[in-house]
């Protein structure tokens, strides 16, 4: 018996984090109705991805080349690294403009209930990475978790020879203090800093 491609590229396309039937139903139709040549470049350019998009050599960000353009862009500041959990964390703080050292992605964080203790995060590889090319500064930015806590905590009690911080949590700016949740108001009473004279 034949299958149903349509049908099947809708059960695809669910994979999709955030994409339930319906979306995955309107993105189906359209690329086969009104997008072939979109289609087309779509599913050319996630081929190409999946056959040659690796981890970095240096930082474990996804790239298809040995070292990703942070790590060869000489213009980053080489002493300073920043610890995150996944390459959409880089992303994210790339997105910022506001860091220009390097980073290293631990592809997680421990969690030892789940079998995820500091050799699947590579953490000996950063602590090396930290002591060969004498970086001054580490920049813990794990997740608020229980686990993100923990792992940044191991971290900083493995890290030598260099300044380690955590990036702070608080309130987003514009935001109202009557509707954030109480752990974040914490977080930024703890993680609060003086004001310089202006």
């Amino acid at each position: 018996m034949n299958k149903d491609l349509v049908i099947e590229l809708i059960n695809a396309l669910t994979i999709l984090p955030g994409v339930g039937k319906k979306s995955a139903q309107r993105m189906a139709l359209y690329l086969l109705d009104r997008n072939k040549d979109g289609a087309s470049i779509l599913a050319n350019t996630l081929t190409e991805a999946i056959q040659n998009i690796q981890r970095c050599e240096s930082c474990r960000m996804l790239t298809s080349k040995r070292l990703c353009n942070i790590c060869s862009d000489q213009s980053r500041i080489a002493n300073s690294i920043c610890v995150v959990e996944s390459p959409s964390d880089v992303l994210a703080i790339e997105s910022t403009g506001g860091f220009k050292g390097s980073y290293f992605v631990l592809l997680g964080r421990l969690s030892p209930i789940d079998g995820v203790g500091p050799k699947e995060l590579g953490i000996n590889d950063l602590l090396k990475r930290i002591d060969d090319n004498k970086i001054k500064e580490v920049i813990l930015a794990t997740s608020s978790t229980v686990e993100g806590d923990a792992t940044a905590i191991y971290i900083k009690e493995h890290v030598k020879n260099a300044k380690v911080s955590r990036i702070s949590y608080g309130i987003p700016i514009g935001g109202e203090l009557e509707y954030v949740d109480g752990t974040t108001i914490a977080r930024a009473i703890e993680g609060r800093v003086e004001i310089n004279d202006y």
